[in-house]
């Protein structure tokens, strides 16, 4: 990585839906080399209201990458480079709930992994890490992202527990149904291994997940154009959240969040 490359401690993955920096000032694009190939995207450097704020939209720029092949690690360890300690992920879910409604947003508190074919870990040998996620989410971005949420009358729910599926199919009736006897209250597919792997780089995490349909336990179908649909109204909703939400982050941290990583290595 070249020594020019400005720090950020702030970065941003961007969902279907997001994946322009539009609502970031003086934007520059940068190259992150890592060990596990390319990231999803070249990542954007620019500022909200005056913060320095890294920008890598998950599925590349044009949406051409499907969430069983995004380079989750890849994507982690570049925006780690940058020195990224506070990353915010921003996805498009399927509701299990009647209360969750398409158009309202989630802060995700925790989550069930029902993906099958993902690489999860930095650690994969000869150095082994267990890491807890007992609390996979940091409580101080969450309390932010609820505040900024509730003071520009954003509908969120303050707890969602996602389950993360492989896709890039949506789920069979049978399915969404066992989701809902699971506890589960809103469907992705990229969650899992992206919260996983920020936990490993001693990041904190939130996610804000956008609702765009009722799963098919509501027994109407799921269709993209439905998805995409509710994703567009979403879209500018979701900007004014983080325009709001990133300058409330102070500089220094006072969670757990960088520390999980020091009872996890044996």
């Amino acid at each position: 990585m070249s020594k020019e490359i400005p720090r950020v401690k702030i970065g941003i993955i961007g969902g279907s839906g997001l994946y322009s920096p539009d609502f970031l000032e003086d934007v520059q694009e940068i190259k992150v080399y890592t060990p596990y190939g390319p990231p999803s995207s070249d990542i954007m450097i620019g500022h909200i209201r005056g913060v320095k704020v890294a920008f890598l939209p998950r599925h590349g720029k044009k949406h051409s990458i499907p969430p069983h092949k995004i380079n989750y690690r890849a994507n982690i360890w570049a925006l780690r480079e940058l020195g990224v300690e506070r990353l915010i992920s921003v996805s498009a879910v399927g509701s299990l709930r009647e209360e969750y409604k398409p158009g309202d947003f989630v802060c995700t508190d925790q989550f069930i992994d029902m993906t099958k074919n993902r690489v999860y870990t930095f650690y994969d040998g000869p150095v082994v890490a267990h890491v807890s996620m007992a609390d996979p989410f940091c409580p101080e971005l969450r309390r932010f992202c609820l505040d900024a949420a509730r003071e520009l009358n954003i509908k969120v729910h303050e707890k969602g527990t996602y389950v993360c599926i492989e896709g890039p199919r949506f789920s069979t009736r049978a399915e969404s149904k066992l989701w809902r006897q699971f506890g589960a209250d809103i469907v992705g597919m990229t969650l899992v291994p992206e919260v996983n792997l920020a936990r490993e780089a001693r990041m904190c995490f939130l996610n804000i997940a956008m609702v765009t349909d009722y799963d098919v336990w509501a027994e109407k179908p799921v269709t993209a154009m439905e998805v995409a649909r509710v994703m567009s109204e979403n879209t500018e909703k979701v900007r004014r959240l983080l325009v709001a939400l990133v300058p409330r982050i102070p500089e220094k941290r006072g969670c757990q969040c960088a520390h999980y990583l020091d009872e996890a290595l044996l």
